[in-house]
Formats: structure tokens, C-alpha cells, sequence
């Protein structure tokens, strides 16, 4: 059964709803499954097949780049990986300086070797390059990739040509991008619907006080989001590592110790805002002077997460206007609560 069949019958049955602009980005997933199942060819005069363009699905959130790609990965029956591309970065910068330390030259070599050895097919969540070493990295890493047959297959915010834009030596990363469009169709899913936000429409996204109802709601909502998956996400600032507890899909949960209790900056906010596009924020508490770093802190986030228009779910010890009742900062802290306000709107991620 082909791709697109198991679509429309998944909207047949109320599983999905149909949209037009999923549908026709079905061919494409349907191309690289029927090219993937066909017997690779052996022998010396045997004509090697032509390789096997991959996929680049770009376009808005919530439009359900990640759940196609579920389903697509569901529907291979080679070996394939799904990894958000973060993670994946991180894994293969660990496995160079394993190389490294093993007295290897070319580190790059061995760890895309490994890679290739294990799989057909990389499906990537949310590419996007915003470091310079993976910027470095990641050219001659797909090149390997894709001279051993790997085929690619990754979703993304943004056109390949807005990758790692205004970054450090971009000239260099230019390559890149070109291979990309040599080696991978890239098809821009144009759909007015934004699942995610429908998802939280007309529900509450501010829980208080915090208690065990509190803390039901947002394992409901953290469930509904990602069916009760996540694992951790690694986010490399600056030469330094910031951990995500839980992260599915484009949805980070974390509490407020995490993000506010840790010596994190605007840099690591920033970073995190480039990353997901809702945030699940547990257990935020009464702030004031016994809490003077981490309520600064938490503003520093409140920023970031609204410049990039994050979609934030939060629990909290109060309504955002008493949260922060005394001590040095109260002032400051209005244009915080007033933006925390303003983030629980519905159509808050549309503006």
C-alpha cells in the first residue's frame, strides 16, 4: 500500500483531517519508499542505479511537516533513523572527538562510516544550523552521506537558501545549500491550517496555583502534543551544552529550575527560542528578592520566547501580574507580566 493510500484512508477514518497541501507532497514520500525497496544491484558490469533523491519539506509550523514524516518513516521497510537534527549534530560532534582522541587525522571519515553502516534512509526533524562548527561539519558530512546512497529526508522552518543566515564565514556553507537543492527535492508545505495552534484553541494555557490539578493539565497537554514521547534535547551554546529535559516534535517541557535555577543567558534562551516552537514550563514560583538571579533570568526567557514568538504553556505560583510583588525589579518585571499576558491569547503564534 502506497503512502497516499494510507493517508486517505487515515482521513477516511477521522484520524486526520484532509488538507490539500499534504496530499500533494504524498508522490514525493511515495518516490523515495518505492526507490528504497528496490534490490540494490551487484556485480561488475551491473549499471549502479541512479541515486535516490531525497526530500527537503519546508514550511510554517504546525503544519504537520513532523506527523508526515512519522508516517512516512512508519511506512519504510529499510533500515531508517529519525532523529531530530540538533540531537544528530551532537551525536556526530561526541563521535569526532571519540575519533580524535583515538589519534585519527580525519575524524569525519570513521563517524560518517559508522553512520552509513547502519542505515538507508536519515530523516531529520527541524534542520536548521545555527552553530558555526556544524556549519563547519555538515558539508562534508552529507557528501559522504550521500556518495554511500544515503538518502536524506528532513523538514524544516525555513528555505535551504535561509539556512544559517547572516552567520559567521557563510561563504563557506554556501556549498551546502547547492547540494542540498542538487541532491534533494525541496517542496515548501504551503498549508493555511496550523494543527499545533488548533491543538490549544480555546484552552487554557496558564495554570495556577501549582498543585496536582495544575500539574494534570500540563501532563495533558504535554501528552496530547507528543503522545507521551520526548527525550532529551542538547543544545550547543557557545562551546557549552544546555539540556532540555523533554522534547518531541518541535515541543520542549522543562521547569522553571531548569531554565531560570541554571547560569543560562540570553545566548541559551535564544538558542532554545531557534529550536522548538511551543514550551511546556513547569512549577514557575513567587518571585522577588530570595530569587533575585533566577527571576532575571526568567524575564531574559520571557524575552526571547517572545521576540520569536514562541508558543508558551506554563504553570505558575500566581497570575502573571503577582508574580513578582516585591523586591528590586517589580517595575521591570510589568513589561514581563504584560508579555506573559499577552502570550496566553489564542492568536498569540499568528500575529
Amino acid at each position: 500500500m502506497s503512502l497516499a493510500q494510507t493517508y486517505h484512508d487515515q482521513v477516511a477514518s477521522g484520524i486526520l483531517h484532509a488538507d490539500p497541501a499534504q496530499e500533494r507532497v504524498m508522490p514525493e514520500f511515495d518516490r523515495i519508499a518505492d526507490g528504497l525497496a528496490q534490490p540494490a544491484k551487484k556485480g561488475f558490469f551491473r549499471k549502479a542505479p541512479d541515486p535516490i533523491k531525497g526530500l527537503y519539506l519546508w514550511g510554517g509550523v504546525g503544519r504537520g511537516k513532523s506527523m508526515l514524516m512519522d508516517m512516512f518513516v512508519a511506512h519504510l521497510q529499510v533500515p531508517v533513523r529519525r532523529v531530530h537534527f540538533h540531537a544528530f549534530m551532537q551525536e556526530i560532534h561526541a563521535a569526532m572527538h571519540d575519533a580524535r582522541q583515538q589519534g585519527v587525522d580525519d575524524a569525519i571519515t570513521p563517524v560518517a562510516d559508522a553512520v552509513i553502516a547502519d542505515v538507508r534512509c536519515l530523516a531529520f526533524d527541524e534542520m536548521q544550523i545555527t552553530d558555526i562548527t556544524d556549519a563547519m561539519i555538515v558539508g562534508r558530512l552529507f557528501e559522504k552521506l550521500f556518495a554511500a546512497g544515503i538518502v536524506v529526508v528532513t523538514t524544516s522552518n525555513r528555505v535551504p537558501d535561509d539556512l544559517y543566515k547572516d552567520g559567521l564565514n557563510r561563504d563557506l556553507f554556501v556549498p551546502f545549500i547547492e547540494m542540498i537543492k542538487e541532491r534533494m527535492v525541496v517542496h515548501e508545505l504551503v498549508s493555511p491550517k496550523d494543527y499545533r495552534q488548533d491543538r490549544i484553541a480555546g484552552s487554557p494555557t496558564y495554570f495556577t496555583p501549582i498543585n496536582a490539578q495544575a500539574r494534570r493539565q500540563i501532563d495533558d497537554v504535554w501528552t496530547d502534543f507528543t503522545h507521551g514521547q520526548g527525550a532529551p534535547l542538547m543544545l550547543r551554546v557557545k562551546g557549552r551544552d544546555v539540556v532540555i529535559p523533554a522534547f518531541h516534535n518541535g515541543v520542549a517541557r522543562a521547569s522553571f529550575y531548569d531554565l531560570c535555577g541554571k547560569p543560562l543567558g540570553a545566548a541559551d534562551y535564544l538558542a532554545l527560542a531557534e529550536t522548538v516552537k511551543v514550551l511546556v514550563l513547569e512549577d514557575i514560583p513567587s518571585l522577588g528578592r530570595s530569587n533575585f538571579n533566577e527571576a532575571k533570568r526568567f524575564v531574559t526567557l520571557i524575552d526571547a520566547l517572545y521576540e520569536a514568538q514562541i508558543r508558551l504553556i506554563c504553570s505558575a505560583a500566581a497570575s502573571p501580574e503577582m508574580l513578582y510583588l516585591e523586591g528590586e525589579g517589580t517595575f521591570e518585571f510589568e513589561r514581563t507580566a504584560s508579555r506573559l499576558r499577552e502570550m496566553q491569547a489564542e492568536d498569540w503564534a499568528k500575529k
